[in-house]
C-alpha cells in the first residue's frame, strides 16, 4: 500500500475516533480496523492511543456540562481498575479471544434490545454492582484494543439518558481510562519520535470530527441518535466476530 493510501486511512480513522469523542460512541471502534489495512492491529492501537487524548480533551470541553454524575461515580473507578488488569495481563490474553468476545456481547445486546422491544421498556436506574462490572470490562477491553464501548453502552443504554448527558459521561468515562492507559501502553510498546510525530500530523483531523460529532449529536433527535448508537454498535460487533475468526 502506498503512502498516499495510508495517509488516508489514518486521517479517516483519527476523523472516526474524533467522532466518537464528539458523542457517537462506537464509531471510533472502527478506527483500529481501518487502520489495520495499512499495518499491524498492535502498531495501529499505539498510533491512535495520542489521537484518543487529543481528542478527549475537545470531547471534555465540548460536553463539559452535560454528564450523569452518578454513573461517573460509578465507572471512573472500575475503569481505571479495568485498565490495570489490562496492563497486568496483556501477556497472558489472546486479542483475538477479546476481539470475539467484544464482538459477541455488542451484537447480543444489540439483538436483546430489538428483538425483545426494549425500546419500550422503563428506564434502568444507575446499579453499583452492574455499573462496577461492565466499568472494569470497558477499561479491560479498551486497554487491549481500544474497544471499550460495547461494554460501557451495555450498561448505559438501558437507562435512556439525555443524549447528551449519555455522550458526555461516555467522553468524560473514557478520557480518563484513555489517561490511566498512557505509562502502561509506554511501558508495553515504547513510542518513538516517529510514532509521535505521525500521530501529530493526525490530531486536526480528530479535532474536526470531534466537532463534527458534537453538532450532529446535539441536531439530532433522541430516538434517532439511539438508533445511531446501536446501529453502529451492532456493525462495529460484527466486523470484531469476523476479525477474530478470520485472525491468522
Amino acid at each position: 500500500m502506498g503512502f498516499e493510501h495510508f495517509i488516508w486511512l489514518a486521517a479517516m480513522a483519527a476523523f472516526l475516533v474524533g467522532l466518537s469523542k464528539g458523542g457517537l460512541p462506537a464509531i471510533g471502534m472502527l478506527a483500529v480496523p481501518l487502520l489495520s489495512l495499512a499495518m499491524s492491529p498492535v502498531k495501529a492501537a499505539a498510533l491512535l492511543l495520542p489521537i484518543y487524548v487529543v481528542s478527549d480533551v475537545a470531547g471534555v470541553w465540548l460536553y463539559r456540562r452535560d454528564f450523569s454524575p452518578t454513573n461517573l461515580r460509578i465507572l471512573l473507578p472500575a475503569g481505571i481498575l479495568g485498565v490495570v488488569v489490562g496492563w497486568l495481563t496483556a501477556s497472558l490474553v489472546s486479542d483475538r479471544a477479546i476481539t470475539l468476545m467484544i464482538g459477541l456481547m455488542g451484537a447480543s445486546f444489540c439483538l436483546h434490545v430489538w428483538l425483545r422491544k426494549q425500546h419500550d421498556a422503563p428506564p434502568q436506574l444507575p446499579s453499583l454492582g452492574k455499573g462496577s462490572f461492565w466499568g472494569v470490562l470497558a477499561g479491560f477491553t479498551s486497554f487491549i484494543s481500544h474497544a471499550g464501548a460495547p461494554p460501557f453502552q451495555i450498561y448505559m443504554l438501558p437507562q435512556k439518558l439525555p443524549k447528551a448527558q449519555f455522550a458526555g459521561t461516555a467522553t468524560l468515562v473514557f478520557a480518563v481510562i484513555n489517561a490511566a492507559k498512557i505509562l502502561p501502553y509506554q511501558n508495553l510498546r515504547p513510542y518513538s519520535a516517529e510514532t509521535l510525530w505521525s500521530a501529530l500530523t493526525l490530531v486536526p483531523f480528530a479535532l474536526t470530527g470531534a466537532v463534527c460529532g458534537a453538532w450532529l449529536t446535539r441536531r439530532m433527535a433522541d430516538v434517532w441518535f439511539y438508533r445511531v448508537v446501536q446501529v453502529s454498535l451492532f456493525v462495529v460487533s460484527i466486523k470484531l466476530i469476523a476479525d477474530a475468526f478470520i485472525a491468522n
